[in-house]
């Protein structure tokens, strides 16, 4: 009996390390911060902030399936396609990463990723909320009242 309450025990202890998280925008603005993302690849800690909210509403969940059957997964919404491996399809996998774990409240995988991706040459325009609704445009109101 002893060893089932443990087995039980450790199964919510990874259920609640793996959980999702919604971060607040200060919160995660923090976050971006500490990781070194401001000014990363030549893009303030403005931009970082306003493409995972157009990517994910700053939801470590969040996956969209596309088209063509690959997936977009985690914060900043990164595809199978070509940077994580899932069970959908080949993936040129460009993070050496599971898509699986883009998904957990400790982003910084997804931290990790994100810098991969953005020194190509595309920079933050691989990022279609980015391109289209964050670039170019005055960002200052995504810090305000942060603390930073």
């Amino acid at each position: 009996m002893g060893s089932h309450r443990l087995l039980l025990q450790l199964l919510a202890l990874l259920t609640t390390v793996t959980k999702a998280k919604v971060f607040s925008r200060c919160e995660l603005a923090h976050i971006l911060q500490e990781e070194g993302l401001d000014g990363y690849g030549g893009y303030s800690l403005t931009d970082w902030l306003c493409m995972a909210f157009y990517e994910s509403t700053f939801n470590t969940a969040a996956q969209s399936i596309k088209a063509d059957g690959s997936a977009d997964y985690g914060i900043f919404q990164i595809s199978s396609q070509l940077w994580c491996t899932d069970d959908r399809r080949p993936s040129d996998d460009g993070c050496r990463i599971a898509c699986r774990d883009l998904l957990s409240s400790n982003i910084t995988d997804d931290i990790i990723c994100a810098k991969r991706i953005v020194r190509n040459p595309p920079g933050m325009n691989a990022w279609e909320g980015w391109a289209m609704h964050c670039k170019g445009r005055d960002l200052s109101e995504w810090v305000e009242g942060c603390d930073l």
